[in-house]
């Protein structure tokens, strides 16, 4: 049977862990208004992400305000990667997928109306 990581299967984390794979880093403030969650809900999930090594923090400012910078680790990174893995060997028997089927090439020129 497969397990999912249970620090990332929640559905805010999954949220937070995906948008983090598409980034070298994001602000706190942006995390929180992409995946649609108040501060302190980011902050708890992130806490939990952090503790399972999966997410980096990085504080700083920009000008005289504080900010925070969420990253994720090559731990984070690897985790997800199988998660998805995992995830897709669970619903493959459906007939579906949750990756991207690969780009095949085009045949011929579509715009000339030769195949």
């Amino acid at each position: 049977m497969i397990d999912l990581d249970p620090v990332i299967h929640a559905p805010v984390r999954l949220r937070i862990v995906s948008l983090l794979a598409a980034v070298e880093e994001a602000e706190f403030g942006f995390v929180r208004d992409a995946v649609g969650v108040s501060d302190s809900v980011l902050s708890k999930h992130g806490s939990a992400l952090e503790a399972a090594g999966y997410v980096q923090l990085r504080k700083g400012y920009v000008g005289k305000r504080p900010r925070t910078w969420y990253r994720l680790t090559d731990l984070g990174r690897t985790a997800f990667r199988t998660y998805v893995s995992h995830l897709q060997e669970i619903v493959s028997t459906s007939g579906l997928t949750v990756l991207q089927p690969e780009a095949t090439p085009p045949v011929g020129n579509p715009a000339s109306g030769v195949p």
